[in-house]
């Protein structure tokens, strides 16, 4: 499996920003989700990020929360989100998982840790935890070599930025936008301004999700972040196809295209 340090390696010496593709876990089945994930994959996405699906997803969307509203009324549950992060590590790449605390808290910091290392997870980025509220977490992700992946957005101050920026490992993700995910119609004007400004406090490569729903907006991306991200615009994909078959069919594609947007193409 390529870890992340390996992954923006790799991408800066193809001279492209990674691509790092979202889908709750769960949705719109345990294995259909799975199957959604690998053909994420096959399409050229170069790291997954599982969702844990959550009853109170504040910052989510109206389209991420009816995907995870479908994955809870089905039962998905933390178990399920580690063996989705077992199977879709499989295909080689990065697999993370994205989370709010609550749910890890719940199910027990250091036995999180523990099984997501064991699954083949690379990292979790939590979505509402600052690095003062996190002593649990650093340590017990240091010891299973697990990457924390905290945010920044344009409110940050540069000190909040330097303070988040130090305890996180693996990437930062720069929120684009001030508000809940969901696909736009472009970039946001902020998003340049805050990578730069994350860069002048890390060495870190520099991630850039809300809002990405196309090639060209992961094109312009590419040109000043280290990766995209896009979540919203794969949900969709599933949530308006007349079959889990054709849902599949439709990240593979939307994959494709944002593939060669972020700078070569790719895929099997």
């Amino acid at each position: 499996m390529s870890s992340l340090p390996e992954l923006f390696e790799r991408t800066r010496a193809e001279g492209r920003a990674a691509l790092i593709g979202y889908l709750p876990a769960g949705f719109p089945t345990v294995d259909g989700a799975i199957d959604a994930m690998v053909a994420m994959v096959e399409g050229g996405v170069d790291a997954i990020e599982v969702g844990l699906p959550y009853s109170d997803p504040l910052l989510d969307g109206p389209t991420i929360q009816a995907a995870v509203d479908r994955a809870l009324q089905t039962g998905a549950t933390t178990s399920d989100v580690l063996d989705t992060v077992r199977a879709v590590a499989q295909t080689g790449v990065p697999t993370l998982v994205m989370s709010y605390w609550n749910p890890i808290e719940r199910f027990g910091v250091d036995r999180f840790a523990h099984a997501l290392a064991e699954a083949g997870g690379s990292g979790v980025i939590t979505a509402d935890i600052t690095p003062e509220e996190a002593g649990d977490w650093l340590t017990a992700s240091e010891r299973e070599g697990l990457a924390r992946v905290f945010l920044v957005a344009p409110s940050s101050t540069n000190d909040r930025i330097a303070l988040t920026t130090a305890a996180a490992s693996g990437f930062v993700y720069a929120a684009a936008v001030m508000g809940v995910t969901g696909a736009r119609d472009q970039v946001a004007p902020a998003a340049r301004e805050l990578v730069e400004r994350t860069r002048a406090q890390t060495s870190l490569p520099i991630c850039v999700g809300l809002g990405v729903s196309s090639g060209g907006q992961a094109a312009e991306i590419a040109q000043f972040a280290d990766g995209v991200i896009v979540g919203s615009a794969f949900v969709r994909a599933l949530l308006d196809a007349e079959s889990t078959e054709a849902g599949i069919e439709g990240v593979r594609a939307l994959a494709a295209e944002l593939r060669v947007g972020v700078g070569a193409p790719g895929g099997t």
